[in-house]
């Protein structure tokens, strides 16, 4: 089972995924960033498939196909999105059907998209946590394959809140891959 990550940012998920021992054979990027250094320093080939606008022009069709090339040319069987900051459209899903895995700061199907940890803090929820499921078309749906709930505690702002349930994902995450890997995905 070859495992490519998608990631964007500072990589800490990625860097669970690395310290997990999981066989990843590349890390695709859409932005110069951090995880391109974890990456690099983890003895994982880094590819930087650079986003070329973040405006309405952008092609995200033809984009997508430039991810999935780059997927095919390491021969990857499993997807697992790290935080990567490009919502893909349809040719990733048929190249990969049931094969894309993605991690959310928030217990889906409440508080989907970019900024769930904010939404959850502003509902003034007592709980939300992080799930890990199967990526659909559609933003945030697909079959949920684990959760966890994180408490929001009084003290909290959206930046603890956060970080606590980044933990969660760093250990719930790489789990879940392990189990995906030995029933043979």
């Amino acid at each position: 089972m070859r495992i490519g990550v998608l990631a964007s940012g500072t990589g800490t998920i990625l860097q669970s995924l690395l310290d997990a021992d999981l066989p990843i054979v590349v890390v695709i990027v859409d932005r110069p960033c951090a995880a391109t250094d974890r990456a690099t320093a983890a003895g994982v080939p880094a590819e930087v498939v650079l986003r070329s606008s973040y405006g309405d022009e952008f092609d995200r069709v033809a984009y997508t196909h430039d991810v999935v090339d780059v997927l095919a040319r390491y021969e990857v069987d499993l997807i697992a999105m790290a935080g990567f900051g490009t919502i893909l459209e349809k040719p990733v899903h048929d190249a990969y059907p049931d094969r894309i895995v993605n991690t959310h700061p928030a217990l889906l199907p409440a508080f989907k998209g970019w900024h769930a940890v904010q939404a959850a803090f502003d509902a003034g929820v007592k709980v939300t946590g992080c799930t890990v499921h199967l990526a659909r078309l559609d933003v945030d749906e697909g079959p949920i394959l684990a959760q966890e709930a994180v408490p929001v505690l009084s003290e909290d702002t959206v930046e603890t809140l956060h970080e606590r349930i980044k933990a969660v994902e760093r250990r719930l995450y790489p789990a879940v891959l392990h189990e995906l890997i030995e029933q043979g995905a």
